[in-house]
């Protein structure tokens, strides 16, 4: 019997204890719960400040977030894989105590183009294709690597060259290193995969410097890392799933410490100095000597700021923009395609979901697909029923793995273009013009107000590791100043 359940009726895995005294008076006031506040959070109590973090949701985490199946396994509804120079996720990882495996990734991927299905090794680095597609492919990605390279991660729009890559998109910038159709739909479909937008939407300056974010200090960041499995950013997964790292934060920061269900609506000039700090419905205000604001600059917008933040800062909220995002994972009895010498990694140039991933659990004892639905197919579902998307997504799984692929035992579907915290996923993008105009109000701070938040990463950007570093960063700049 098939069970459809929307994860938007999930019960919330983390639920505040006790929450702090209304009106209290702390060092630092940290709007945002997801993994950015709340690195934020533990550095500052680990130097001993005070501080209080409050979350719009009912729970902690903000685009990562498990889920319960009714088998008793945990898939996740966002952010899900880790993998190498993703140091500090890594770390928080061991220091949680949480294990880590790898994601499986043995046998053949599927290429399913032009409605005809095909395999290839999953040791391949890009899919097989006539020979003039195979050299464009090759080229584009030593392309992308190398005017990456050239980048600084912390300001990649003082490159002497980023005024000409900011004033193109990435789609025109593909068209004129793409000559066949085959090579510009793998390139489509890997960018949509990668950032849930169309390469029409970006900004060949921001592509590039979120291929160079994928590194770290000692490691340049390359496409590859970016789109692939092994040594790269798909490569392990969290025992438990990756909701337990913003949960053992929040145990680590302590309950007491943490207001949920208190979305904040305005921060002002506090009467003595600092800020207050508001939330309408929590029924909660908080005075403050600094605020980190740990949310994506289009959230972070829509908060209500006394005196008004610069220009710059507000036309850079104006401009970015969230990726949209859905995830649609069927769970099956067992991992048949495993038997059948496949992945679960499929790449398709049509259809709802356009890449796949095995979403099964370490101990292969249930199956698992993981269908990502972004861009424009995500936009134009987003107002369609959890019935209408699965049907969608079971045709798209037939397509690539056979008819074993409809015998489904429970649909979770999740939307982060609906979520009314979030409004998309996994990042806040950019178009042409906004990092070479704006670029430099992402992360500097407005007197004592600070931004975290994955967007304002160096390396990782738009990861779960990008969203530690934010957080931490911000924090620095609090202990920096004294």
């Amino acid at each position: 019997m098939k069970l459809p359940v929307s994860a938007s009726l999930s019960l919330s895995p983390f639920l505040a204890l006790a929450a702090p005294d209304c009106n209290a008076t702390v060092d630092v006031a940290v709007v945002g719960g997801g993994l950015s506040g709340l690195a934020a959070a533990r550095s500052l109590l680990d130097a001993g400040k005070s501080v209080v973090v409050l979350e719009a949701r009912n729970r902690v985490g903000g685009r990562v977030k498990n889920f319960n199946l009714t088998n008793g396994g945990v898939v996740e509804l966002g952010a899900a894989f880790v993998g190498p120079t993703q140091d500090h996720v890594l770390a928080l990882a061991a220091d949680l105590d949480l294990g880590v495996f790898d994601e499986y990734y043995v046998g053949d991927n599927v290429l399913y183009a032009d409605s005809q299905r095909s395999t290839y090794s999953s040791d391949l680095p890009i899919p097989p294709a006539d020979d003039t597609t195979t050299l464009e492919l090759l080229n584009l990605v030593t392309q992308l690597d190398t005017l990456a390279g050239q980048l600084d991660p912390n300001t990649p729009f003082t490159n002497p060259n980023a005024s000409i890559y900011d004033s193109l998109t990435f789609a025109s910038w593909l068209s004129n290193i793409t000559t066949t159709p085959a090579a510009l739909d793998v390139t489509t479909t890997a960018t949509t995969a990668v950032f849930s937008a169309e390469p029409s939407e970006l900004s060949l300056l921001y592509v590039l410097a979120y291929i160079a974010s994928a590194g770290n200090e000692t490691t340049p960041g390359t496409f590859e890392r970016l789109i692939g499995v092994t040594d790269a950013a798909q490569q392990s997964r969290i025992v438990g799933g990756t909701g337990l790292l913003a949960s053992g934060l929040a145990d680590r920061i302590g309950h007491d410490k943490i207001v949920l269900n208190a979305p904040v609506r305005s921060i002002a000039s506090g009467p003595a100095g600092g800020y207050v700090v508001t939330s309408p419905e929590a029924s909660y205000s908080v005075e403050a000597t600094d605020v980190i604001v740990a949310m994506s600059p289009p959230l972070a917008a829509r908060i209500s700021y006394d005196p008004p933040l610069p220009a710059s800062r507000d036309q850079l909220t104006q401009r970015m923009f969230m990726g949209a995002l859905g995830k649609a994972i069927a769970v099956y009895d067992t991992p048949f395609w495993r038997s059948a010498n496949l992945t679960g990694q499929a790449v398709s140039d049509s259809g709802a979901t356009r890449a796949t991933y095995d979403d099964s659990p370490e101990d292969a004892s249930y199956g698992a697909l993981l269908g990502f639905v972004e861009a424009d197919e995500m936009r134009a579902l987003d107002d369609a029923s959890d019935e209408a998307i699965q049907a969608a997504v079971q045709q798209d799984f037939v397509n690539y793995f056979g008819p074993q692929a409809a015998d489904v035992k429970q649909w979770v579907i999740q939307r982060w273009d609906n979520e009314v915290w979030s409004r998309g996923a996994p990042v806040a993008l950019a178009g042409p013009g906004t990092l070479t105009k704006y670029g430099e109000a992402l992360r500097k701070p407005v007197g004592g107000i600070h931004w975290a938040g994955t967007e304002t990463a160096a390396y990782w950007t738009g990861y779960m590791d990008g969203a530690l570093r934010g957080g931490q960063r911000a924090a620095a700049e609090i202990l920096g100043s004294g």
